[in-house]
């Protein structure tokens, strides 16, 4: 036993492996992993007997918040420039990033690269946050502290959003920076990401930002110059949007020098899909160094009669045309008066997709986790089980159908049929069903039907979840109810103690209106 610890001693103090100190655990729930510091015990060994003797080793930190202090007071860290910092919280920049900071000196003149994993919610409908506030407490405390910081990288700690920055109503010199080359942040609109490229960002060479709402009404008028220094694009929205050839297409040509480009964006209230030859013309061809696209575009535009119908061969012969090869489209005449399409390059790196009816093509989405599908048609046995083979890795699924009264019951229940194998959904964690017809709740709760073994929250009508679990006695459903913690009802308020003897695992029920 005494040389299995000299031998990890030996480790310890080697300056290869103490170059970056990973402090943190991993634990996985039913519902998703969560980060924790390491055990007590190993902590108090080495803020004790072994950070004091290798602290002038690290280079890169890695911890979590609660364990921040400790850590950083077990030593001096002359060579620490980097940090990575899990479940930060607003209440950490109120303490820690200040100039009265008892780590002051390590944050304001050593950190070149922070890494931050927030862990505060913000909800932009309830907006129990004030973002102006938010802002001034953690966004500007950290650029006015970290005083040689070249990269800052801000990403959500679960699949919740944290409080977006928000400048677009202080002063221009809010947020500026002559030396930072690369950052990643959630914003509130538009023109808060606007703000950040109108010159206080001048040596910004990666600029990675997810924009909530990005709107059309923005009377502003922002700098115009080319980003001469910006090399790496990338833009999120999941929010519709149409401000697309208002907005976006002005700030994109703005970027002539660009060689990796990533859109991610929902568009609406345009007469035309995006296609190849548009991209082409509009933005590709303005940006000579391009090397590399990812995108994933989506257009809902408004039909008649009148509107010619364009196939899935239509529009990828336009990206073929301009030598995008790798690419898929999927067109979708999903009612009279609406048509949808997805363009998207191939492999498919973005972990969200919405608005997929029952056409989607033969291929795997490895990194989708959130799905939203939406028809007119029936769902069957038979979608389900692509959705179960494209969409591997698939954790939150939103079902939407409306399906005319006038469908075929029989027909229906014929696809239900008990010799069909059962669906497996290994990671599937939360289910969204609140418009449907109790037959869909039917397929994902009987246990004979489908395997949910992570399923922990569910959004649905009291009255069909009633009427399938027959009065919560129905022991067919039992399994795939048996690890429900939160249920989200549509049209009741009032719940029998019979629900929580059903759903042993349950911890929250609330109302809310369809969503």
């Amino acid at each position: 036993m005494g040389t299995y610890n000299e031998k990890i001693d030996i480790l310890l103090y080697d300056d290869i492996f103490t170059n970056t100190l990973n402090l943190v655990s991993i634990s996985s729930t039913d519902d998703d992993k969560h980060i924790r510091s390491i055990d007590d015990r190993i902590l108090d060994r080495l803020c004790i007997n072994i950070l004091p003797n290798i602290h002038h080793n690290v280079k890169h930190l890695l911890f979590e918040s609660m364990s921040m202090e400790r850590i950083l007071l077990a030593g001096n860290y002359p060579n620490l420039t980097s940090m990575k910092l899990f479940n930060f919280t607003q209440h950490i920049a109120l303490n820690y990033f200040t100039d009265e900071s008892i780590f002051q000196y390590i944050f304001k003149y050593q950190i070149k690269e922070l890494i931050l994993e927030n862990n505060d919610y913000y909800n932009c409908i309830e907006q129990t946050i004030v973002l102006k506030e938010y802002t001034k407490n953690v966004y500007l405390s950290i650029m006015n502290l970290f005083k040689n910081l070249k990269s800052l990288t801000i990403i959500s700690s679960s699949k919740i959003n944290y409080p977006p920055l928000s400048i677009h109503d202080l002063p221009s010199t809010t947020f500026f920076s002559s030396i930072l080359t690369n950052l990643c942040i959630n914003v509130n609109i538009l023109d808060d990401c606007l703000y950040l490229l109108d010159g206080r960002l001048k040596q910004l060479i990666t600029f990675i930002v997810q924009i909530d709402c990005i709107h059309n009404d923005s009377s502003i008028v922002h700098n115009t110059n080319d980003l001469s220094n910006l090399k790496c694009f990338s833009l999120t929205c999941f929010s519709l949007t149409n401000a697309y050839d208002n907005q976006l297409i002005p700030l994109l040509r703005r970027m002539t020098y660009l060689e990796k480009l990533t859109l991610y964006i929902r568009l609406v209230d345009r007469s035309t899909f995006v296609d190849g030859t548009h991209l082409h013309n509009e933005i590709l061809m303005h940006m000579s160094q391009l090397h590399r696209f990812n995108f994933y575009i989506s257009t809902k535009i408004p039909i008649d009669d009148s509107v010619h119908h364009l196939s899935d061969d239509n529009m990828q012969q336009t990206f073929n045309n301009i030598g995008y090869y790798q690419t898929s489209c999927i067109v979708d005449y999903y009612s009279s008066s609406n048509a949808i399409c997805h363009v998207f390059s191939l492999p498919f790196i973005f972990d969200r997709l919405e608005m997929i009816t029952n056409r989607f093509p033969s291929l795997i989405f490895p990194h989708v986790t959130y799905l939203q599908v939406v028809d007119t048609i029936q769902f069957n046995y038979s979608f389900f089980i692509r959705v179960s083979k494209a969409f591997t890795l698939l954790k939150y699924f939103t079902i939407i159908n409306m399906m005319s009264p006038l469908w075929n019951f029989e027909e229906y229940e014929a696809d239900y049929i008990q010799s069909n194998s059962i669906i497996i959904f290994p990671y599937l964690v939360s289910l969204n069903m609140n418009t449907l017809d109790k037959y869909y709740i039917e397929q994902f709760l009987l246990d004979t039907k489908t395997h949910v073994p992570r399923l922990t929250e569910l959004k649905l009508s009291y009255r069909n979840l009633k009427n399938v679990t027959k009065n919560f006695t129905r022991n067919a459903t039992r399994n795939n109810c048996a690890n429900i913690k939160r249920i989200n009802f549509c049209d009741k308020r009032d719940y029998p103690n019979k629900l929580y003897v059903y759903f042993p695992s349950l911890e929250i029920v609330s109302f809310s209106k369809y969503k």
